[in-house]
């Protein structure tokens, strides 16, 4: 598979990808309203930042007990259901005179939700794209997530004007109802990838298995630790430039796109092993400029530069797909996605303590500095000799992966 017509030709994607994208929109929307609501009750921007990002961090509890049950449910009622509890708390959280305490709680239920929705997800994406359309399936996706938060942001803003952060709510809440319809209706009905019961121990123990894979380990830190810290530098545009920090943030977007665009479309299996390396190195080299404190254009070139990096993601989760047993996938993803978000916020939190002390451009560089010497660090970990050295230790896991498509995933 190596064109997007392929990719949406392909039975159950277009209403899987539909279904992502609405529910994008749904949080971000939402997200901004109750972001502005808070800001509005408290007139705290901790708060109001709290609100809008607050649910990262909670998906490491999601994490830590939730994920066992991300293959081992079926995913189409798991994704409805889900849908309908998204659509349950957004209104909640629209009623006139709510504590600001239960608003809180209604958000970290559903932020801890999310690391369940998150393996689900990518683990049916696995199912329905053959091996060799994984990364193409997760370049698509990503740039619906670079829109439909762009899109969602614009809108959004607008909404709250028109409607208020109430109404907005209610709005985001009516697009969960639709992404809940999509999941009913447009995906087939799968039994669960793993027998046996969900629980705590078991996500523990599912956990422990991962981790105890060295390339395997190597993969999610090189997923979670140097993105996290280059997001930390994304928190601090506003800083930087207050007049231009929507210019940066949607030059961000525009670099992100392109990189997922130019590697899950273009680049041939057998660069993407030479490739891995230097876009990871890409993902935070142009930040060290700010340390000078440039410039609006050279700003709004290393932002760009740097997003196209991000790209490296892709080769990243490939190359875990290929490391990890079939029925563990939905697990292994659900981690994945909850470790990175989690990271992005402890990022955005050592950038802004760095910039506190010094200032933002100083912040920038710095962050973007240790997110380098994360990335050498890990770097032999992350050579195809000790990925090639897994596969007889998954042997013993379950179901590996094909020999060719580790090879062609190694970076």
């Amino acid at each position: 598979m190596r064109t997007y017509r392929e990719l949406f030709r392909t039975p159950e994607f277009l209403p899987f990808f539909t279904t992502v994208s609405v529910q994008v929109a749904a949080q971000t929307a939402a997200g901004l309203a109750l972001g502005t609501l808070v800001y509005a009750v408290t007139g705290s921007p901790l708060l109001s930042a709290l609100a809008m990002f607050g649910p990262s961090l909670a998906q490491v509890a999601g994490a830590l007990t939730l994920l066992s049950a991300a293959d081992r449910l079926p995913p189409r009622a798991t994704l409805t259901g889900l849908a309908v509890l998204f659509t349950l708390g957004t209104g909640v959280q629209a009623v006139p005179g709510l504590p600001l305490w239960a608003a809180f709680a209604v958000l970290l239920g559903l932020g801890v939700a999310s690391s369940l929705g998150g393996g689900v997800r990518y683990g049916l994406l696995n199912e329905i794209l053959p091996q060799r359309g994984f990364l193409l399936g997760r370049s698509a996706l990503n740039m619906a997530v670079g829109t439909m938060q762009i899109l969602g942001f614009a809108v959004g803003g607008v909404l709250v004007t028109a409607l208020s952060a109430r109404g907005t709510l209610l709005v985001g809440a009516a697009l969960y109802v639709v992404a809940a319809a999509l999941s009913r209706f447009g995906l087939t009905a799968r039994p669960p990838r793993a027998s046996g019961r969900a629980s705590v121990r078991e996500t523990w123990r599912t956990n422990a298995l991962l981790w105890s894979s060295a390339p395997r380990r190597s993969v999610y830190l090189a997923l979670w630790v140097p993105n996290g810290l280059v997001v930390g530098c994304e928190s601090l545009y506003i800083a930087y430039a207050p007049a231009h920090a929507g210019l940066l943030f949607a030059c961000g977007a525009l670099g992100m796109l392109t990189g997922d665009a130019l590697v899950g479309r273009f680049v041939p299996g057998r660069w993407r092993a030479r490739l891995g390396a230097p876009l990871r190195l890409l993902l935070a080299a142009p930040y060290l400029v700010f340390a000078l404190d440039p410039g609006l254009p050279v700003a709004v070139v290393a932002v760009v530069l740097a997003s196209v990096g991000f790209s490296a993601s892709l080769l990243l989760q490939e190359r875990l797909m290929a490391l990890t047993p079939e029925e563990l996938s939905g697990h292994a993803l659900g981690l994945s996605s909850s470790g990175m978000l989690a990271m992005q916020g402890v990022g955005a939190a050592v950038a802004g303590s760095v910039a506190q002390l010094t200032s933002p451009g100083t912040g920038m560089a710095a962050v973007a500095a240790l997110s380098l010497a994360v990335t050498v660090a890990l770097a032999p970990g992350l050579r195809a000799g000790r990925g090639q050295e897994a596969e007889g230790r998954l042997q013993g896991e379950g179901s590996p992966r094909t020999t060719e498509t580790k090879e062609t995933t190694t970076s």
